[in-house]
């Protein structure tokens, strides 16, 4: 039987890439030198699409692939696919859950106590000889005890409060309603939870309902000595108006693992020291990478033999 086709966005590790290719002809649009000529010819035999979470599986796209069956996306965000043109094709779309879930909340764990406790500023302190010849490093601020936001309590906003809670933190949590079993302070609103912050935890979903509601009333809610940490995506965060709070120093600072346009950042951000930059790698460990890998694959193989997918979102 001939492998099915898949047209693969972007790269994988060599630990995906050579099980992929054993098992599916890959496609590799990333690396083709036009990219209109090259779906013309391949498009039309695409089974399935192999997509990072910060790929685009738009209208176009799956329109230039009419056999296409599957998106499965390497990733635990799917904002980047069109859902309604899948829905409307057939168009089965998986994502890799749960997977990224701990080392994403060990990353804006991580994220806080840096920025809070100048980790970057310190080190430069040491390496610059400022210790020996200026003496001690300017006082930093304390995590432990202080109050903690957090927006979205999905799987990662979860993990991210059950790591607050060993640092004796205040926390409480916004969402669409309160969550059963929750022993936690619920606020029905984001501009309450920022105004009760030190540290106001983004984990949403990147949806239509949740593009940037981190705007200016949030982040004046947050006030002067507040932290914005964000672990989502960066369509979560109105990023002109948290620039402009970053600047006149209306919110204490901000720790950011995504950004508009990534890689390419706003130049704005590489001048300001109240600010902790992110290359977006919060599931960026070998082992979490390989499990989410195992996942996209578990479910492009469920696909072709006609098993129940493991991690289906449409």
């Amino acid at each position: 039987m001939a492998k099915p086709d898949v047209l693969q966005l972007g790269p994988y590790p060599d630990w995906d890439q050579g099980p992929l290719e054993a098992a599916y002809r890959m496609h590799r649009l990333d690396l083709a030198a036009d990219r209109a000529a090259f779906l013309r010819e391949i498009g039309p035999r695409v089974r399935g699409i192999a997509a990072r979470g910060t790929h685009k599986v738009d209208r176009a796209l799956i329109e230039a692939c009419p056999g296409l069956e599957i998106v499965a996306v390497y990733g635990v965000g799917y904002d980047g696919v069109d859902l309604e043109a899948c829905r409307a094709r057939g168009v089965r779309v998986t994502n890799t859950p749960d997977v990224l879930t701990d080392d994403v909340a060990d990353l804006g764990v991580a994220m806080m106590l840096a920025l809070a406790r100048r980790l970057r500023a310190a080190e430069d302190w040491v390496r610059s000889g400022d210790w020996a010849s200026k003496g001690g490093f300017p006082l930093t601020r304390r995590v432990s005890g202080a109050r903690a936001g957090v927006l979205g309590l999905g799987r990662i906003g979860m993990a991210v409060a059950r790591r607050l809670t060993g640092f004796g933190m205040d926390i409480a949590y916004c969402d669409l309603a309160p969550r059963d079993g929750v022993d936690l302070r619920y606020e029905a609103d984001p501009v309450a939870l920022a105004a009760q912050a030190d540290f106001l935890f983004v984990t949403l979903a990147a949806t239509a309902a949740t593009q940037a509601i981190v705007g200016q009333e949030v982040l004046a809610a947050l006030g002067p000595d507040g932290v914005l940490i964000n672990i989502s995506r960066a369509s979560t965060v109105d990023e002109s108006a948290l620039l402009k709070a970053l600047e006149t120093q209306s919110i204490a600072g901000a720790a950011l693992d995504v950004f508009a346009g990534e890689p390419r950042i706003a130049p704005r951000f590489m001048t300001l020291e109240n600010v902790l930059l992110q290359p977006h790698h919060a599931s960026g460990t070998v082992e979490t990478r390989k499990a989410m890998g195992a996942l996209m694959r578990a479910n492009l193989e469920a696909h072709f033999t006609g098993a129940p997918l493991p991690t289906p979102v449409i």
